[in-house]
């Protein structure tokens, strides 16, 4: 069989590489937390309380050290998405590169687009959402970036941050007037989707974010706000048994969840 020189491991790295150059929320995401995910595993999110600090008298005890507590959180890998498709002869796939570029390119549009809808999601389960608003004007929309921005700033969100607004296209639409342009030597911010600057935030346009069917759930948060983990658990070649030639099936893992609460504002917004 042809499949018998088959390169798993090139065919997943090469599909992981197209999905980062695709994916726009699940780029958003803080991801340092991955490592090795597969069906049914879990990742553990470690974190502490942040330390008190309190006013020294000089001459006198100071407290007592105090333990801060556990904030550790754990990540579920708990979906799983396929494709399989049909590659007539996989050792020639191999060795012409731009069927395989053209296969690893067709496999990460499908998996990117259910990545970024899953992580958009997430926004239904948001603590700190608007009610239900009209943006059909800039100034509208406009106000509602202005008061989600103040609103992190408040709990001492910085720019630095790396504060992202991650909006719909006919949102954008209404914004891009007080956006800051991205200078054309910026081409790798453009193809994850970012469009501008607005107040030091970056702000991305996405056809994935999630809708109520009246609203759309616009998020104002910072990188850390939300994490994923995912990885192309298994590439595997096989002959289909009613076709003459071979396929190959991928199947992808990951997770996500809201682990900064108070780091994510989602805007309720629709255009009308």
């Amino acid at each position: 069989m042809a499949y018998e020189n088959f390169k798993e491991t090139i065919w997943a790295k090469g599909i992981e590489r197209a999905l980062l150059k695709r994916c726009v929320l699940e780029n958003n995401c803080n991801t340092k937390f991955a490592g090795e995910v597969g069906e049914g595993k879990k990742v553990k999110i470690l974190g502490a309380a942040r330390p008190t600090v309190r006013t020294y008298v000089p001459g006198t005890n100071i407290n007592v050290a105090e333990k801060p507590s556990d904030t550790g959180v754990t990540l579920e890998i708990d979906q799983f998405k396929y494709a399989n498709f049909f590659v007539d002869s996989i050792e020639a796939a191999q060795s012409d590169a731009d069927i395989m570029q053209a296969l690893v390119d067709g496999a990460a549009d499908g998996i990117t687009e259910l990545r970024d809808a899953y992580v958009g999601s997430l926004a239904a389960n948001a603590t700190n959402k608007t009610t239900s608003s009209s943006a059909n004007t800039e100034e509208k929309a406009i106000a509602l970036v202005d008061a989600a921005l103040i609103s992190l700033w408040g709990i001492g969100v910085r720019s630095a941050d790396d504060v992202v607004v991650e909006c719909p296209p006919w949102f954008y639409d209404k914004i891009c007037n007080k956006l800051i342009a991205l200078s054309s030597d910026n081409p790798s911010l453009l193809k994850n989707g970012e469009v501008g600057r607005y107040k030091g935030a970056h702000v991305v346009m996405s056809n994935c974010l999630y809708n109520d069917g009246t609203d759309d759930y616009i998020m104002v948060r910072t990188k850390k706000a939300i994490a994923f983990a995912g990885g192309i658990h298994r590439v595997i070649p096989y002959e289909p048994e009613l076709q003459f030639g071979e396929a190959v099936k991928v199947l992808d893992t990951y997770g996500a969840k809201i682990v900064r609460q108070d780091e994510l504002r989602v805007i309720l917004a629709h255009n009308s």
